[in-house]
């Protein structure tokens, strides 16, 4: 039996897992999809974008849709590397 890799603490939440799952199969994501998709509160899932911003995983632009406020995320690359590598340490707990 091999060593158990250590799992990336700010993807093992469950939050920001699902974010991050959201995220890999998409060009971006607006905040409401986002807030939609994850059954979250919106200062829940605000407080985890801006955990997985500040780690390099995301990008989060703020604009204005008409006089609405406009929040998208989009992976960047080190999130899609942390990403993959959470999910194949993952894999050798299961197998």
């Amino acid at each position: 039996m091999s060593a158990f890799s250590p799992l990336d603490p700010l993807l093992h939440s469950q939050l920001r897992l699902a974010v991050m799952s959201l995220l890999i199969g998409l060009d971006e994501a607006e905040f409401t999809f986002l807030k939609g998709q994850t059954q979250s509160t919106a200062g829940n899932l605000s407080v985890q974008l801006d955990k997985l911003e500040k780690a390099g995983y995301i990008e989060v632009t703020k604009s204005f849709r008409g006089k609405r406020p406009l929040t998208t995320c989009k992976i960047t690359q080190e999130g899609v590397s942390a990403f993959e590598s959470y999910v194949e340490n993952l894999k050798k707990y299961i197998e």
